[in-house]
């Protein structure tokens, strides 16, 4: 898995970064299927309960934005 930076390059990602992005991908693109195996796999990459917590309401607050501005026809500013 990697991320694009602001050249569109690829710069890999490791460890809990590389969980972390695996976790707001599946909750973004298939947020039914997140199951505990999941959670599990953010603790052992040693995320508090606080951190997967923060980590599930931020993607989930940034997929609700999107999608009511989508939804309102808004243009993005710029």
């Amino acid at each position: 898995m990697d991320s694009r930076d602001e050249r569109g390059a690829a710069a890999p990602l490791h460890g809990a970064d590389r969980v972390l992005i695996a976790y707001a991908l599946k909750l973004t693109r298939a947020p039914r299927e997140i199951c505990e195996s999941d959670v599990g796999a953010m603790r052992a990459a040693g995320f508090s309960e606080a951190e997967i917590f923060e980590a599930a309401f931020v993607t989930a607050y940034f997929n609700y934005t999107n999608r009511v501005a989508e939804g309102l026809g808004v243009e993005p500013e710029g």
